[in-house]
């Protein structure tokens, strides 16, 4: 195949980048370029950008479709919990509401360290819970055998 030379200025950091590419792939400059300008001048190669990004859109609109979801679970558990104690509170006389408040203050203080320590573990409340009431299926397994022997034996 022949090749036509072209001698072309670009910019000094092109240059430095198209030099370390050329490096680390272990290819000439010139095949790098060549590959690009097949990509930049194919008819596809439009279509085939457009195909990618709208994928990738889409990807990124179902996540934040689960994450608007999530949220507005959480947002609906928050308030269901929040009618619920204020519904179950007795109201505390106004002899004792300075020492509530100042508990209140502390709790809260309270809260948000174990909060902090909790996020910074990496834990999530919500999947210990789960993995808590998260019945292990090997207990079923010895269940049933142990049933079975039983059922055996009689």
């Amino acid at each position: 195949m022949s090749r036509t030379r072209l001698n072309l200025f670009i910019e000094p950091e092109h240059a430095r980048r198209l030099d370390q590419l050329a490096a680390m792939k272990g290819v000439s400059k010139s095949s790098i370029v060549a590959v690009a300008l097949t990509s930049w001048l194919s008819p596809d190669a439009g279509d085939q950008r457009e195909a990618a990004i709208a994928k990738r859109l889409d990807r990124l609109s179902r996540q934040f479709e689960k994450l608007e979801r999530d949220q507005t679970i959480l947002i609906e558990a928050l308030a269901l919990y929040v009618r619920y104690v204020l519904t179950v509170s007795t109201p505390v006389p106004e002899a004792h509401q300075e020492a509530a408040r100042a508990q209140g203050r502390a709790r809260y203080a309270q809260f948000v360290e174990q909060l902090g320590r909790h996020l910074m573990r990496g834990h999530s409340l919500i999947k210990d819970v789960h993995e808590e009431i998260q019945p292990d299926p090997d207990a079923f397994v010895a269940g049933a055998d142990a049933g079975d022997a039983a059922g055996e034996a009689s």
